[in-house]
């Protein structure tokens, strides 16, 4: 599988791309093309240290709106204020069977701590957007909000944590379950359709909050 990462330079970009390289030929993606490519080569180095001849799949760097032509499933790992703009460049590009995954979160920090903005200031959840702005809605699958980036980027590590995942076709949930079982430690909860993805989204404030608050780090949530 060709796996595209949009904003792929940041930590969850560079903690997919290490964990999924193994099997599977991963694009990373920045708004500057050198940058990308230079993230490539780093991230690659660290995999072929760790899985050495056993690894099977690739990283290669490209621009955020180049590399969605090829790839079978896509990653927004970017912020809830580009949602739009970033979509409106992918438009032309994206393959009409490419699945798009919103891990966005759309928060912001307050004297009383991380909000969740759609509750606050009456804002759409992130992956409302990004169905509206990258149709057809069926193709948008919430998940990822609740990963702590600090352990994704370990390949070493068992995660020991769940994400939820939220889409209203189950072919395309069916497809990005196998993903995440290819990451050590990590289960899929099911929530729902699209129009649960709040559910999920408002966890990571909660978690961040949590984490200030008592002094914990890199929290994540698992159902017992």
């Amino acid at each position: 599988m060709r796996i595209g990462i949009v904003g792929g330079t940041g930590g969850m970009g560079e903690g997919f791309a290490l964990r999924w390289c193994f099997k599977h030929d991963v694009i990373i993606g920045s708004r500057e093309l050198q940058r990308a490519k230079e993230a490539a080569e780093k991230y690659t180095k660290v995999a072929r240290d760790v899985y050495g001849n056993s690894m099977i799949g690739s990283i290669t760097g490209e621009d955020n709106f180049a590399l969605a032509v090829d790839s079978d499933l896509l990653i927004l790992s970017i912020p809830y204020e580009h949602i739009e703009n970033t979509c409106g460049g992918l438009t032309n590009k994206i393959r009409s069977d490419c699945i798009v995954v919103s891990p966005i979160v759309p928060m912001t920090r307050t004297d009383l701590g991380f909000i969740y903005t759609p509750l606050e200031q009456g804002k759409k959840p992130a992956a409302y957007l990004v169905a509206e702005n990258l149709p057809p809605r069926s193709r948008v699958v919430s998940a990822f909000h609740t990963i702590s980036e600090v352990k994704l980027r370990n390949i070493k590590q068992h995660l020991d944590a769940d994400t939820f995942v939220c889409s209203d076709d189950q072919n395309a949930v069916a497809v990005l379950n196998n993903l995440i079982s290819e990451i050590n430690g990590l289960r899929s909860i099911y929530l729902g359709s699209l129009s649960m993805t709040y559910q999920a989204e408002i966890l990571t404030p909660m978690l961040l909050n949590a984490a200030k608050r008592n002094k914990m780090k890199n929290l994540g949530i698992r159902l017992v």
